[in-house]
């Protein structure tokens, strides 16, 4: 800690050496000039800044300036942001905005001046020229962003049911931030430039481009360095509050929304009945007859055949493990049956809507930990019961997290639970992915080879875990070994 502060005094001490070193460079070039209208130095620029602050106006030209500016770039940050998740999200709505965005950014910002005087007049010049100028940055970067989302993760999010919210906040939010980030950087400085430069222009009233306007008219070079001085203070702190509060949204890691299905809240009490009324529930199934049926499956790619004529039928509840050679097609299989790819030949019926699914790759969200992103999984088709014994939102966020602690616990050291699951290893990875298809309650689970990178001892820990967890629902397995066979009680299916 002391070896930080020592570096942040090092740094403040070598910074301020710098900018004393420009302000002599300056105040020298005043000297040399000796002329107040060519160049004023440090010194006779600071008086006039400090004449400036005694103004009876000066307080509302600064408000009435920021509140036109800010305000222009605040709405095209808004439009952007929301315009663009709309282009990425409608194919329609990216065609219509394309001419728009190319015009926006190819025509000179003075035909825009020029344009809007006529249409608007100077008083609200500076907020459309704001406005214009970061508009196209902002929709440009957000759909640059959402685009860059990881396809996998969105397949994952659809197998698992994922809420829009959930979705949206750990998924396309972590994509989004950097490329957000980065052209808010470029565009808040190009804001202020734009929006006082057509102030100069429009000159409206109690205005800092009517100050400069003015300081230019009456050869005043102290009052135009005071002003300019003042504009760039503003622009330097409106841009780190704004990087600043998006920033901390950006590093916001709160627990996900949990809600409830139909039955009630997901939680310890209920998975314990839901473990007790196991025996009914098969029976139940059974009589239903609520078999996954594969007939005829066939999958192709180019002139690729990867299936061909797959059937089979899957009992409910029963524990099967599908084994065939590597590039036998397992993977695809299973992404038929969890509805990513679509057969091109054949049916399969009786898959119910929600799927707790391991893939082949871990497929998790690498900034949060274990329990974000088991959670982040769980049941969300429903609103919730506020009335239930887990009383507010936030005090069941809290009892759902303590839950799923304590399930970890099983198959995971405590250490790993609260960091970013891009510090663990492979093997702690693969938990974290199988802990997640369990307490998604969803009502199957399949599996794409769960054990990969795990030791013998944590396999039949894991395996353990998941026959004490599955509850009476189907569990539908690949694997190249037959020892997980017997570890899970299955059912072999050879393809």
């Amino acid at each position: 800690m002391d070896h930080r502060r020592n570096d942040r005094r090092k740094n403040i001490f070598r910074k301020g050496i710098v900018i004393l070193f420009w302000l002599c460079v300056w105040q020298s070039a005043a000297a040399m000039t000796h002329n107040r209208i060519l160049l004023v130095g440090p010194v006779q620029a600071g008086a006039a800044f400090l004449e400036n602050l005694v103004r009876p106006d000066f307080y509302k030209i600064v408000l009435f300036s920021f509140a036109r500016i800010g305000a222009g770039f605040l709405l095209a940050l808004f439009a952007g942001v929301l315009l663009g998740a709309l282009s990425y999200r409608c194919r329609v709505s990216e065609m219509f905005l394309s001419p728009l965005i190319t015009t926006l950014k190819a025509i000179p910002v003075a035909s825009f001046v020029v344009l809007l005087l006529i249409w608007f007049g100077s008083g609200r010049l500076s907020f459309f020229i704001s406005f214009l100028i970061v508009f196209p940055n902002i929709y440009v970067s957000t759909m640059a962003g959402l685009k860059n989302t990881d396809r996998k993760l969105l397949e994952m999010a659809q197998v698992f049911g994922m809420t829009g919210r959930n979705r949206l906040f750990y998924l396309y939010r972590p994509a989004l931030m950097p490329y957000l980030v980065s052209s808010l950087e470029v565009s808040l400085g190009m804001s202020w430039k734009s929006g006082v430069a057509a102030e100069v222009i429009g000159i409206p009233a109690f205005s800092l481009g009517e100050r400069l306007y003015m300081s230019k008219i009456y050869l005043d070079t102290a009052g135009l360095f005071a002003w300019t001085f003042l504009i760039i203070v503003l622009s330097f702190l409106f841009e780190k509050a704004v990087l600043y509060i998006v920033e901390k949204f950006a590093d916001w890691k709160p627990y996900p929304r949990v809600e409830s299905r139909q039955k009630g809240w997901i939680g310890r009490a209920e998975w314990k009945k839901d473990r007790a009324r196991r025996p009914e529930r098969i029976r139940e199934q059974a009589a239903q007859d609520n078999r996954i049926r594969l007939r005829d499956v066939g999958k192709t790619y180019g002139e690729q055949t990867v299936l061909k004529g797959i059937s089979f039928v899957i009992e409910p509840g029963g524990h099967y493990c599908l084994m065939s050679p590597s590039g036998g097609g397992k993977t695809t299989l299973l992404n038929l049956m969890n509805r990513i790819v679509r057969a091109d030949e054949g049916t399969i019926e009786g898959i119910p809507p929600r799927i707790g699914m391991v893939f082949q790759d871990d497929r998790l969200c690498d900034a949060y930990d274990t329990i974000t992103n088991v959670m982040m999984t769980m049941y969300g088709t429903g609103k919730g019961n506020e009335t239930d014994s887990c009383g507010s939102q936030g005090e069941r966020r809290k009892e759902t997290a303590a839950w799923i602690k304590e399930e970890a616990l099983n198959i995971l050291p405590a250490d790993c639970l609260n960091r970013p699951v891009s510090e663990l290893s492979g093997g702690m990875k693969r938990r974290c992915a199988i802990l997640r298809a369990m307490l998604s309650g969803a009502d199957i689970i399949i599996m794409d080879e769960p054990f990969t990178g795990l030791d013998e001892e944590n396999r039949r820990k894991t395996a353990a875990y998941i026959l004490e967890r599955l509850h009476g629902r189907t569990l539908f397995v690949t694997t190249h070994r037959e020892e997980d066979t017997a570890l899970l009680e299955a059912v072999k299916i050879e393809l």
